[in-house]
């Protein structure tokens, strides 16, 4: 307990010191907020975006992208990881495509998402399932392929069903691995959903990054990376305290 302190602490007193020499280097060498603002600039134009609830819809809407994107490409990541690794023949046949579906560019592929899904949240949903379906995928197959083949032959020569393998044996020991898949999707989906965003949305922290850019409001642009980082970070706490909370069981038990 006393270590995890001293790390925080550690941590925070990094941030100060990144933050200071930012404030003090842009006041110093009068570098415009056009070009750099300084950190309480940011932190000012941030606190006034929320007071006056200018900010909250576009938080809100980022959100929602990010948690449908996460729930559809992750439960497709889950099943087709299961679906591999279970059946060998679907992964010879099938695996190639789930490749070919990851090494083509999302950026490249929204406009046709735009085109068939029309202008709003679906678009972004879209690509932000097809970013974070990977991971969860890949973790999966390789979690559930990694079991401890004793423990996988007592299971056998116990009688057992591959239903009953897979849900108390394979499943519960790849759990690590697979909870690590989502941390890393959690992670793309709210790029997925920001990136989305710079394409045709008119709501949403990308949308608001993209017209303070054409606005030259250089600090409305960092405040909304501010908020963006801020939701990227809590939810990555929210996927570990999620993943102490289920993994608690078998840590008991061990």
């Amino acid at each position: 307990m006393k270590q995890a302190f001293n790390s925080r602490l550690l941590a925070w007193a990094l941030l100060a010191v990144l933050v200071g020499a930012w404030e003090a280097t842009v006041r110093q060498a009068g570098i415009s907020a056009l070009v750099l603002p300084a950190p309480s600039v940011v932190a000012k134009t941030l606190w006034t975006s929320l007071a006056t609830g200018y900010l909250w819809p576009h938080i809100g809407a980022t959100l929602a992208e990010m948690l449908l994107g996460l729930a559809l490409g992750g439960a497709a990541g889950l099943a087709m990881g299961v679906a591999l690794a279970e059946s060998a023949v679907l992964d010879r046949v099938l695996k190639p495509y789930v490749i070919v579906s990851q090494v083509v560019p999302k950026l490249a592929l929204a406009p046709l998402f735009v085109l068939w899904f029309g202008f709003g949240m679906a678009p972004t949903v879209v690509m932000t399932a097809l970013i974070c379906f990977f991971p969860l995928m890949e973790n999966t197959l390789t979690s559930l392929r990694q079991v401890d083949p004793n423990r996988l032959q007592l299971f056998r020569m116990l009688g057992a069903s591959r239903g009953q393998t897979l849900l108390r044996l394979k499943l519960p020991a790849g759990l690590p691995g697979i909870l690590a898949g989502l941390r890393v999707a959690l992670v793309l989906a709210l790029v997925g959903a920001v990136v989305g965003e710079f394409i045709g949305a008119s709501r949403g922290l990308g949308a608001v990054i993209i017209a303070a850019q054409g606005m030259m409001d250089t600090p409305l642009m960092f405040a909304a990376l501010t908020a963006i980082a801020a939701i990227g970070l809590l939810g990555y706490q929210a996927t570990l305290m999620l993943e102490r909370r289920l993994l608690r069981p078998y840590a008991d038990h061990s």
